[in-house]
């Protein structure tokens, strides 16, 4: 009988480097594979399981909610959508929304949004200024905004319309401004870049620099939404507001779901201009109306912000244990662990072997983005198998 990573090189293409185990099931931020080895999960699914595995009340919610409907698409009205349509713009302060299914679609559809509000408002003005090192997604459109080379140029000609510069140099950014500008596109802290944070008044600055151009300034919160970083949104560390975010991972608690909020300024579509079969479904919203009551109103943003200094502390007192860690970056419960040397991967090959699932996010920085809810005891289990395995490099 062939084994599962021998029936899946026979069908699938091959896109992915998958660690070599295959996970079955799982409760809070603790994973088992077909073998019944456990794992302190430090991953979550990149960033998506915010309730953990196996959460009780998030799989009641969905079987209860799968008894009734899936599935009406939006010719129709569906109350959770509106729930938690409601929910989302409560908590930000901005004024419309519409769903989609993932971060790469809410991209899109935030990309799309802010070109016709340019070419509406701007004298027909398209680009759109991002940074180096950017993620924003994979589609055609999101990966000719990304800031990563390697991730653009195997596919041929780019969707026009970007461009790029520094991440957190302001002066740069205000350089490439122009009249054909309609937006800039920014991650609060950039995760796949390698959890790279701005100076504090980076994002104030640019603010103001789009206040004063009259252009759109768009956060990708795709990755730091949903009370990753301690609060609801990353953009609420640094005292400012966006025109248009985009939210997915997190906000589904591992169900599908993305969106994308904006201002009244810049809520300019149109029935017929965008759309999307499943974005919104019924069985995605109910469950992301449960996941977001519980970062909100059920105590987890709270609890975030204790493990996050709880993690803080364990990574100072490592590096001070360990010559090979040289610093951390990130807010929240999204980290990056900074080493010596270009040797992350080969740490995190040896974690998972000992049972800890980390993210080598560069050659030399380990990603943790732990479920929302982890317990200080998974926290120690984690960093008594990271420390035994640094001990093994140095």
């Amino acid at each position: 009988m062939l084994s599962i990573p021998e029936r899946e090189a026979k069908i699938h293409m091959n896109m992915f480097r998958r660690a070599p185990m295959t996970l079955v099931r799982g409760k809070g931020s603790r994973v088992e594979d077909s073998d019944g080895k456990s794992y302190v999960d430090c991953v979550a699914g990149i960033a998506v399981d915010a309730l953990g595995h196996g959460h009780a009340g998030l799989a009641e919610v969905i079987a209860e909610q799968a008894k009734k409907l899936i599935h009406v698409s939006n010719l129709y009205y569906s109350e959770p959508q509106i729930n938690l349509g409601e929910m989302l713009i409560s908590s930000s302060g901005l004024d419309k929304l519409f769903f989609v299914n993932s971060g790469a679609e809410a991209n899109e559809g935030a990309i799309k949004l802010a070109r016709k509000w340019g070419i509406q408002n701007r004298d027909g003005a398209f680009n759109i200024i991002s940074t180096d090192n950017s993620f924003h997604g994979r589609t055609m459109t999101t990966v000719a905004a990304t800031g990563t080379p390697a991730y653009r140029e195997p596919f041929g000609p780019t969707t026009p319309g970007f461009e790029f510069v520094p991440f957190n140099d302001f002066n740069a950014l205000k350089q490439k401004v122009n009249a054909e500008t309609a937006a800039i596109l920014l991650e609060p802290i950039q995760g796949e870049g390698g959890v790279n944070e701005p100076d504090p008044s980076y994002l104030k600055q640019v603010r103001d620099l789009c206040d004063a151009e009259g252009i759109l300034l768009i956060l990708d919160e795709v990755q730091t939404g949903c009370g990753r970083t301690g609060k609801m949104f990353a953009f609420q560390h640094y005292g400012i507001m966006p025109d248009i975010m985009t939210l997915a991972k997190g906000l589904g608690g591992g169900v599908p779901i993305g969106a994308v909020l904006a201002n009244e300024k810049a809520a300019v579509f149109q029935p017929g201009d965008h759309g999307s079969t499943f974005g919104g479904n019924v069985l995605a919203c109910a469950a992301s109306e449960y996941v977001v009551d519980q970062i909100l109103n059920q105590g987890v943003l709270e609890t975030v912000n204790q493990r996050a200094a709880y993690l803080e502390n364990k990574i100072k007192q490592l590096e001070d244990r360990s010559n090979l860690i040289v610093g951390q970056r990130g807010k929240g419960l999204l980290k990056a662990i900074i080493l010596r040397d270009d040797i992350a991967p080969d740490v995190v090959g040896k974690c998972i072997t000992a049972g800890l699932l980390a993210n080598p996010v560069r050659p030399n920085a380990i990603r943790l983005m732990p479920p929302l809810v982890i317990t200080e005891n998974e926290l120690d289990d984690a960093f008594e198998i990271l420390e035994t395995v640094l001990k093994e490099f140095e």
